[in-house]
């Protein structure tokens, strides 16, 4: 019988531990400050920055937000970035992607100060994630592990497949298997035979952003699959992975939504908590 991890009380158990940490390890002077950038007006990243700075709030952290105007040029936004990177009382500094049309998204992450890379996307951070030095992780993936952890799930020694390559979520997510020590193969859209990769993972995470790409064909009997993409149908928010097709294949699975969704805010948070303890030795 296929159990579904449950990502909202994973999420909820690390939100709890950053109140915890706030609210015992620093100050009101001194407690931990999350900038956000939103440059233009996308409704959507509208919605994601008002739900982490909600977040920020609720846990007892500082909110430091900046507003670009949606025709800023490169070196405008960069000097919102340098002046929040000389900041002291800010920790973490994330910038909303995506970016509007004709800006830089790859340099203006690159200006971020590692030590306050919170979304764990800069050169700086991707190189010491794949030589396994202390760093920050992007949340995404970052979380994707809490949830294998919570379960219980064993990584050392498993034969770990990730469906997508992105920046964002894919690449990284291979990479901190690997640290893991699983095995690992990375497939994405020129990968031939695509369930013949795929049937031979214990875990099996599905990064590519397509609706539904993964089905039964897909899935070794007894795997864990955790589901990152969603989607909007008529019917509701979905995944990639034909989640009702699994019933019974899957040892685990996670649902769309409350698995890997709640848990990028919570890691988000936590390395903000992170980034405020790093600054203090770097001090």
């Amino acid at each position: 019988m296929t159990e579904w991890i449950d990502g909202k009380r994973v999420a909820q158990r690390i939100r709890d531990q950053v109140a915890h940490d706030v609210a015992t390890s620093f100050t009101a002077d001194t407690s931990p400050g999350l900038a956000t950038v939103l440059v233009g007006d996308d409704p959507a990243s509208a919605v994601y920055v008002g739900s982490k700075r909600r977040m920020v709030r609720h846990l007892g952290m500082r909110d430091v937000h900046r507003a670009v105007p949606s025709d800023a040029a490169q070196a405008e936004v960069a000097a919102v970035l340098d002046e929040l990177a000389e900041d002291p009382a800010v920790s973490g500094i994330l910038l909303q992607l995506p970016l509007p049309s004709g800006l830089d998204a790859a340099a203006l992450i690159d200006r971020i100060p590692v030590a306050k890379d919170v979304d764990g996307l800069s050169t700086v951070s991707a190189g010491l994630l794949a030589r396994d030095r202390f760093g920050l992780r992007p949340c995404t993936p970052a979380g994707v592990l809490e949830l294998l952890d919570a379960e219980g799930v064993k990584i050392e020694g498993a034969t770990a497949v990730v469906v997508g390559r992105s920046d964002l979520v894919g690449r990284p997510m291979g990479q901190m298997l690997v640290n893991r020590d699983a095995t690992v193969t990375v497939t994405h859209k020129a990968t031939p035979d695509l369930p013949a990769v795929t049937r031979e993972a214990d875990v099996l995470v599905v990064a590519a952003g397509v609706h539904g790409l993964i089905g039964p064909e897909h899935v070794k009997p007894g795997a864990t699959v955790i589901d990152v993409g969603i989607h909007r149908t008529p019917a509701g928010l979905a995944g990639d992975v034909r989640a009702a097709e699994l019933g019974g294949l899957a040892r685990r699975l996670t649902p769309v939504p409350g698995g890997v969704g709640p848990m990028t805010i919570a890691m988000l948070m936590a390395n903000t908590v992170k980034a405020a303890r790093w600054a203090r030795r770097l001090a």
